[in-house]
């Protein structure tokens, strides 16, 4: 008797358990399609099937045409960059006209150059990429200001393109391009956005030791594995069936910041001179680029996605990218290199505290798109 309650018990809670979840679905059914029926499918086509033999067979366009994606004339340029010495990281950041504070704060903190040689004892070559602005009212007087600039610093290339979300695969082709016109030799290659900060002091003795070994077939990042296309017309990475027709991009870096080696860079290139570049999602083309050649992502448990990496000694002990910062690098630069930086998780309890502070920061039940509860271990 008591046993048939039990269960008659169980069977009722389980019964209000399914109404519930069944009415929570049918008031989120549009973003449960979308978010989890897409996630699915991509998933599913990334690791059953795994072939992407279409890029080559359905992007494949004649040299031509493909020139034509990036064939815009330079409004300003620097051939000269890379001229006078062994470069073991060229640098692009990808900004836009108006963009002038973003720039200065970079040039004053991570992308200082000069501080880079003599501190560290490397060059990194520091290129602002960009396009024109597309308001045709406000373009002539942010051109003046941006040749004004440029007499200044020297270090900005600028192609007469409209600097729009949907020109980022052309702003793609020039970095690629450009390079491998002027500056070829660079032992490695990153591309960030301009609200990114570097830890430069951390990746430059990453790179060192990389170096050092002759990497190659080497393409780092914050890797994004069977993501589906996102079909929904308002967002602003929407991407119709006509464009791209298959469930899942092949796997890429996050556009945020990423950094490969000199000979991936000269092979990403030569794609680009074979592959339509219509597609806009800039950092999904790169992946579309690296499977037709024969490279893949390698993940970095300290290079961060879309999300800002949280403030911490103990994380900017080995911070490599935060994305997301318009207003704060100055502030974050001067706490993440602070000396006293690299003392934090010295010894048995500096470890044990890091590591503590970091699975609290790090390993949090919901999505932040930064750096994953992994990293808290290492």
């Amino acid at each position: 008797m008591f046993m048939n309650f039990r269960v008659k018990k169980c069977q009722f809670l389980q019964l209000i358990s399914m109404c519930c979840f069944l009415s929570v679905l049918m008031v989120c059914w549009e973003q449960v399609d979308h978010h989890v029926v897409s996630h699915v499918k991509s998933y599913s086509y990334r690791y059953l099937i795994n072939s992407y033999d279409f890029i080559n067979k359905s992007f494949s366009v004649n040299r031509e045409e493909a020139d034509s994606f990036g064939s815009f004339p330079y409004l300003i340029n620097h051939k000269d960059t890379c001229a006078d010495s062994e470069v073991l990281l060229l640098l692009f950041v990808k900004s836009s006209p108006e963009n002038f504070e973003r720039r200065q704060a970079i040039r004053s903190t991570w992308g200082n150059q000069t501080y880079i040689r003599s501190k560290l004892g490397v060059t990194v070559k520091v290129v602002f990429v960009m396009g024109i602005h597309p308001n045709q009212h406000r373009r002539d007087t942010l051109q003046r200001k941006l040749f004004a600039e440029d007499r200044v610093h020297g270090d900005v290339v600028q192609q007469e393109f409209s600097d729009t979300f949907h020109n980022l695969t052309v702003k793609l082709l020039l970095q690629f391009r450009w390079a491998h016109a002027n500056c070829a030799h660079a032992r490695f290659l990153m591309s960030a956005d301009d609200d990114v900060f570097i830890h430069i002091p951390n990746l430059v003795h990453y790179l060192q030791a990389l170096s050092q070994q002759n990497v190659q077939d080497f393409w780092v990042g914050h890797v994004h594995r069977g993501a589906p296309p996102i079909r929904r017309r308002d967002s602003k990475y929407y991407v119709p069936v006509q464009m791209y027709q298959w469930a899942s991009y092949p796997d890429y870096t996050a556009g945020a910041g990423y950094v490969v080696s000199r000979d991936v860079a000269a092979k990403i290139y030569q794609a680009t001179l074979s592959l339509n570049a219509s597609l806009h999602i800039d950092d999904v083309f790169m992946g579309m680029c690296a499977i037709t050649v024969g490279v893949s992502p390698q993940e970095h448990l300290y290079f961060s996605g879309e999300g800002k990496a949280p403030y911490h000694p103990c994380i900017y002990e080995k911070m490599i990218t935060s994305h997301g910062h318009e207003d704060d690098i100055g502030y974050l630069w001067r706490v993440a290199t602070d000396p006293e930086v690299y003392g934090v998780s010295s010894g048995f309890l500096g470890k044990l505290y890091c590591t503590a502070v970091k699975i609290m920061l790090l390993c949090k039940p919901y999505y932040s798109n930064t750096y994953s509860c992994r990293a808290a271990f290492f």
